[in-house]
């Protein structure tokens, strides 16, 4: 059994909010269900409307689909996203040069599968331990796993909002899968780096565990990336997973 909450917000600073996220715990083509986080980037409305179309081009690929396999459905979809995504910056000047990230999964009994692209992150929260399941396709997640610089060192780095690799950009697109076998109680987060940038991990595990509901530490994490200045627009997916 999934219960959910979700919420977007343009946060203190920016005068667009270029995040969008999907929820949806009913059965979807071939999915028995299906959560996306995407942070649109480009000039004017161009980061939301990269966004909007990526989410909007996956729900449809997916709804129409026969494929079966729940990864490759995921994979597949990300990959139409982007075909559109590119299509569409190279038809339209103003558009030109757009992407965003992409962050989905889908719940298959116990078995969560997860496609990423960029750095928005999904993450873990199980008996109060907090574990991001993704790895940001940033500049500066390959300088910490080459040894450059420490993960402490990221947080406040100048590059650390460089991402490696987006949809939209290109005209193909590479794909990070995760597969991830869930307990009865786990709480899957799902969020945009307005969220991340600002509230360590350890926060996040923290209000989340001591929130009496899913919409409680929702509300609470974004007003608490709100408080640390809100720099960025913030969307926050929180999915309970139940036997």
């Amino acid at each position: 059994m999934l219960t959910s909450f979700s919420r977007t917000d343009i946060g203190k600073k920016r005068k667009i909010n270029q995040d969008y996220i999907y929820t949806r715990k009913e059965k979807i083509g071939n999915l028995s269900n299906l959560f996306i986080v995407a942070d649109g980037m480009g000039g004017h409305a161009a980061g939301d409307y990269a966004s909007r179309t990526a989410v909007e081009v996956m729900e449809e690929f997916v709804d129409t689909s026969f494929e079966k396999n729940s990864q490759t459905l995921l994979v597949k979809a990300v990959e139409t996203a982007n075909s559109e995504v590119f299509a569409r910056a190279n038809a339209d000047k103003q558009y030109e040069g757009m992407g965003t990230t992409v962050v989905a999964a889908t719940f298959v009994g116990r078995f969560l599968q997860v496609v990423n692209v960029g750095d928005s992150r999904i993450y873990l929260i199980r008996n109060g331990e907090i574990r991001q399941i993704s790895v940001d396709n940033s500049l500066v997640e390959d300088m910490i796993r080459s040894g450059g610089i420490t993960r402490e060192q990221a947080r406040n780095h100048p590059d650390k909002n460089i991402i490696t690799r987006a949809v939209g950009v290109k005209d193909y697109v590479e794909c990070d899968v995760y597969t991830e076998e869930l307990k009865s109680g786990d709480i899957i987060l799902l969020c945009s780096d307005g969220l991340t940038n600002m509230v360590e991990d350890e926060d996040i595990s923290r209000i989340v565990s001591e929130s009496d509901s899913l919409q409680s530490a929702v509300e609470t994490l974004i007003d608490s990336a709100n408080e640390q200045g809100g720099k960025d627009n913030i969307s926050v997916v929180l999915v309970k997973y139940e036997e």
